[in-house]
C-alpha cells in the first residue's frame, strides 16, 4: 500500500511538473542582475544588441551567376518570414518597399541638400545624368523612379543605409573575394536565446533548401546565434551520451554491491523524490527554471544517492530495516543538513540562475532524505545480505586500518596545498567566458572570416550615448558623426554606424524643409533645368508633388520611423532605462579601443565606449565575490549544524578537518596544472565538500563492532565508485565547463576518501577481519 502510494505521489507531481515547468534558455539568467540604468542596458545588448541577433551568411559552391541568383531567392524568401525583422545582401532597394505615405521624408533624411540647394543648376545636372544612366544596363531599375525621384534621393539613402564596410556587388549582391554570395540577416529572437535561434535557423534552412536549381550549393552560417545552438546542442549531446553511460554502470555497480534487483529499484525512489521535489519547488517559486540550472541541479543531487546507499550497506540481518534507519538516522540527518546548508550559499549569491540551482538542490535533497528515512525502509526486503561479508571486504578493511597514520601528514599536506594555490603560475581566475565555450576553432575562425567580409558590426565594442530624450541622442549622434569619421581615416576603426545614420533629429529634418523650394519656385527652376533636354512636359509633376508634401510634413519620429524596413534596426540603436534615453552606436573593425576610448571620454559624460567583454569579465569578478562571501557565511553555518548535531568541537574537528583539508588539496591540484578557476570550479568543489562530508561523518563513528565497520566501509567504497564513475565521466567530457566540474569533483573525492580514512579517530585493529 505504502509503496502504491509512493508511486501515485511521484507519477502526480511528474504529471504536474511535465504540465507546468518552462524551461528557460536565455543564458543571461547566469549574469549578475544589474543595479543601474546602464547595466541594465548591457545586459540587454549581450543578448539583444543588434550585433549578437545578425546571422551572417554565405553561399558557396556555385557558378557566380546561380549564386547571385539565389541570394536573391533567399533575401526575398527571408523577408517574408516574421522570424527576420532584416535581410540584406546588396541587392535590395530598401525604400522600393516603403509606405508610398512616407516616400516624400526621403528629403527630410537625405543630407544631399544641406550644402547645395535643390535650385535650377542642381536639378540640370541631375536631369543630364539620368539621360546617361537610362542609356545604361540600370535603366529598367532607373526609369520607374524618374517621374517622382529625378534626383535619385530613393537610391542615395539606401546607399546610404546600407552597411558601411559593405562588400564588393556582383550581380547585384554581396560577394566575398573568394567568390562566396554574402547575406546578414537579423533575427527577431535574442540572440543568446538557443531555443529561439534554433527555431529561426530552422527556417532559415528551410528557405533556403526550398530554392529552385539549388545544384552543389550550400549556405554556411555563422553568429553569435548561431553559435548559442552549437552550444546547446553540444552540451546536450555530450549529457545524453554519459547520461547513458553512468546510468548503466551505476547500475551494474549496485547490482554487483547488493546482489537484490529489488533493493536496487527502491533505492532509486529518494533520488526520484528529491528531483521530482525540485522541480515542483521550481515551478511554485519561478513557474520555471533555466536548463542549465537543471542539468547542474541533477548534478548537484547526486549526493543524494548516497542516502539509500548508506541504508542499504548498512542492514544488519539481525535487526530490521526501520530499526537500521533509526540508529543511522543521526548521522544522516546530519549530512543532510549540512549539504542543505552548502548548497543554500547560492540563493544567496543574486544571480537568477543560481538562486533556482539554490532552490532545486536543497528542496531536492531535503526530500530525498526524508523518503530514505520515512519511507524507503518499510519496503525493504526483510531478508537481507549481510554488506560486511562481502568477499575481499574484511581483508580490505585490516590492510586500511593498518594504515599508519603520522600526525604531521595533515599539516604537510596543508603547507603543500597553500604553497600550490599561492605560487602557482598564470591567473588564479579564469574571467574569459569565451575560454568556456565548446564552438570548434573552425567556426570560430569562418566567423571572423565572414564579419571581415560583410563588414559587420563588432559583438564586442559599442558607442553609447546617453541623453535626456530620443531626439537629444540624435542630436548627439550628429555631433559626433564627423569626429568619427576623422578616427575611421586615422586608422582607429573601420567604421561607425550611429542612430542618426537613419534618423535626423527634429531640428535638423526642420531645417532641410525650410531649405525646400514652394512649388512655384521649383516649378520655375525645373522649367530652366529642363531646357534642351528631351524630357516631355509634366513627367516630373509626382517629383513636384512630394517636394511639396515634405514641406508640410511634421518631422519623422522613431514610432513613425518603426514603420520603414530599418524601424527595427533603429529600435535596436535607441532605447530608454531608468528614465534615461541611450543611442547604440555599432562599430566595424576597432583596432586601436585605447585611443577610440580616450576620445569618447572626451566627449562628455554622455559617450562612452563599451567593452562587452570587459563588462562581462568585471560582473564575473563582482558576482563570484560575493558568492564566495555567501560561501563564508555558509561555512560558518556548517561548522555550527555539525558541531551541534555532534555534540562538541572534538568529534566537529574530525569531520571538518578531512572535509576542508581534501577541498584545499583538490584547489592546489588545479591550481598546479595550471587550471585557472571559473564559477562551476566552485560549484564541483561546494558537491565534493558534500560527498566528502559524509564519508567524514561514518568514518568518525568509530565502533568495537567490526562487522559494522565493515558496512561503514562497504557503504562508503559504493558512494566512492559510483561518484568516480559519474564525474570521472564528465571529466573526459568534450565541453569544458562539463570537464571542470567532472575533473574538481572527481578529485574532491578521491582526496575526500582518503583523509577521511587517515584523518578518522584510531580504529581499533582488534576483530577487523572477524
Amino acid at each position: 500500500m505504502l509503496l502504491a502510494l509512493w508511486l501515485a505521489t511521484l507519477a502526480a507531481l511528474g504529471w504536474a511538473v511535465a504540465m507546468h515547468l518552462r524551461v528557460e534558455t536565455d543564458l543571461r539568467a547566469f549574469l549578475p542582475p544589474p543595479r543601474t540604468p546602464v547595466q541594465r542596458l548591457l545586459l540587454d545588448q549581450i543578448g539583444k544588441g543588434p550585433g549578437s541577433r545578425l546571422l551572417l551568411l554565405a553561399i558557396r559552391g556555385a557558378p557566380a551567376a546561380d549564386l547571385a541568383r539565389l541570394s536573391q531567392g533567399l533575401a526575398a524568401a527571408l523577408m517574408r518570414d516574421p522570424q527576420f525583422v532584416l535581410v540584406a545582401n546588396g541587392g535590395e532597394d530598401l525604400l522600393s518597399r516603403l509606405d508610398p505615405a512616407l516616400l516624400p521624408y526621403r528629403y527630410l533624411l537625405t543630407p544631399r541638400f544641406d550644402a547645395q540647394p535643390l535650385d535650377a543648376a542642381t536639378l540640370h545636372a541631375a536631369l543630364e545624368q539620368r539621360l546617361a544612366d537610362l542609356g545604361s544596363p540600370a535603366a529598367a531599375l532607373l526609369e520607374p523612379l524618374l517621374p517622382s525621384d529625378p534626383t535619385l534621393e530613393t537610391l542615395a539613402l539606401a546607399r546610404r543605409w546600407a552597411p558601411p564596410q559593405a562588400p564588393a556587388l556582383h550581380g547585384g549582391v554581396w560577394f566575398s573575394s573568394q567568390g562566396a554570395a554574402l547575406l546578414v540577416a537579423q533575427t527577431r529572437a535574442p540572440g543568446f536565446d538557443p531555443a529561439a535561434q534554433a527555431t529561426a535557423l530552422a527556417a532559415l534552412r528551410a528557405r533556403f533548401a526550398a530554392l529552385p536549381d539549388r545544384g552543389a550549393a550550400r549556405l554556411e552560417v555563422s553568429g553569435p546565434g548561431y553559435f548559442s545552438v552549437v552550444v546547446d546542442q553540444t552540451v546536450r549531446r555530450s549529457v545524453d551520451r554519459i547520461g547513458a553511460l553512468t546510468t548503466i554502470g551505476f547500475v551494474l555497480l549496485l547490482l554487483a554491491a547488493y546482489r537484490s534487483v529489488p533493493s536496487l529499484l527502491l533505492g532509486a525512489l529518494p533520488v526520484a523524490t528529491g528531483a521530482l521535489a525540485g522541480l515542483t519547488a521550481l515551478v511554485l517559486a519561478y513557474g520555471g527554471a533555466h536548463g542549465i540550472t537543471l542539468a547542474f541541479g541533477f548534478t548537484l543531487l547526486g549526493v543524494a544517492q548516497e542516502y539509500p546507499i548508506r541504508v542499504l550497506s548498512h542492514r544488519s540481518p539481525a535487526v530490521s530495516a526501520v530499526t537500521s534507519v533509526r540508529a543511522l538516522w543521526p548521522l544522516l540527518r546530519t549530512a543532510i543538513v549540512s549539504t542543505a546548508i552548502a548548497y543554500g550559499a547560492f540563493y544567496a549569491s543574486g544571480v537568477p540562475g543560481l538562486q533556482q540551482l539554490a532552490v532545486f538542490a536543497v528542496a531536492g535533497v531535503l526530500a530525498a532524505g526524508l523518503a530514505t528515512r520515512w519511507l524507503l525502509p518499510p519496503l525493504l526486503p526483510v531478508r537481507v545480505r549481510d554488506a560486511a561479508d562481502t568477499p575481499g571486504l574484511a581483508w580490505l578493511a585490516a590492510r586500511l586500518d593498518a594504515l599508519p597514520r603520522p600526525r604531521w601528514l595533515p599539516a604537510l599536506l596543508l603547507l603543500a596545498a597553500l604553497a600550490a594555490i599561492a605560487l602557482a603560475p598564470g591567473p588564479f581566475w579564469q574571467n574569459d567566458l569565451g575560454a568556456l565555450t565548446p564552438v570548434p576553432p573552425a567556426l570560430l575562425a569562418r566567423d571572423a572570416a565572414l564579419r571581415q567580409a560583410l563588414g559587420a558590426p563588432d559583438v564586442r565594442y559599442q558607442l553609447l550615448l546617453q541623453a535626456p530624450g530620443a531626439d537629444a541622442v540624435l542630436t548627439l549622434s550628429e555631433h559626433l558623426a564627423p569626429a568619427l569619421r576623422g578616427l575611421e581615416q586615422r586608422g582607429v576603426l573601420a567604421a561607425a554606424e550611429l542612430p542618426s545614420r537613419y534618423l535626423p533629429s527634429l531640428a535638423v529634418q526642420r531645417a532641410r524643409q525650410a531649405r525646400l523650394p514652394d512649388r512655384a519656385a521649383l516649378t520655375a527652376d525645373l522649367a530652366v533645368a529642363e531646357r534642351g533636354l528631351p524630357y516631355r512636359p509634366g513627367l516630373f509633376a509626382p517629383f513636384v508633388a512630394d517636394v511639396e508634401r515634405a514641406r508640410a510634413l511634421p518631422p519623422l519620429t522613431p514610432a513613425a520611423f518603426e514603420r520603414t524596413p530599418l524601424g527595427a534596426r533603429l529600435a535596436s540603436m535607441l532605447v530608454t532605462q531608468g528614465g534615461q534615453w541611450y543611442g547604440l552606436g555599432a562599430l566595424v573593425d576597432v583596432r586601436d579601443p585605447q585611443a577610440l576610448a580616450h576620445w569618447a571620454d572626451a566627449q562628455g559624460g554622455g559617450v562612452r565606449l563599451l567593452d562587452l567583454k570587459a563588462t562581462s569579465e568585471q560582473w564575473v569578478a563582482a558576482y563570484r565575490a560575493r558568492i564566495l562571501k555567501a560561501l563564508a557565511a555558509s561555512a560558518f553555518l556548517l561548522v555550527l549544524a555539525v558541531t551541534l548535531a555532534l555534540r562538541g568541537p572534538r568529534r566537529a574537528w574530525h569531520v571538518l578537518a578531512p572535509m576542508t583539508l581534501a577541498t584545499l588539496l583538490a584547489l592546489a591540484t588545479l591550481r598546479a596544472t595550471g587550471i585557472a578557476l571559473t564559477l562551476f570550479h566552485l560549484v564541483a568543489l561546494i558537491l565534493a565538500a558534500g560527498l566528502g562530508l559524509h564519508y567524514a561523518l561514518f568514518f568518525e563513528r568509530d565502533s568495537d563492532d567490526a562487522a559494522e565497520r565493515r558496512r561503514t566501509l562497504h557503504a562508503t567504497l559504493v558512494c566512492v565508485a559510483a561518484a568516480l564513475l559519474v564525474f570521472g565521466s564528465l571529466a573526459v567530457s568534450d565541453v569544458p565547463v562539463l570537464r571542470a566540474i567532472g575533473l574538481t569533483v572527481a578529485l574532491g573525492v578521491g582526496y575526500h576518501f582518503a583523509l577521511s580514512l587517515l584523518m578518522a579517530p584510531h580504529r581499533h585493529a582488534a576483530g577487523a577481519g572477524r
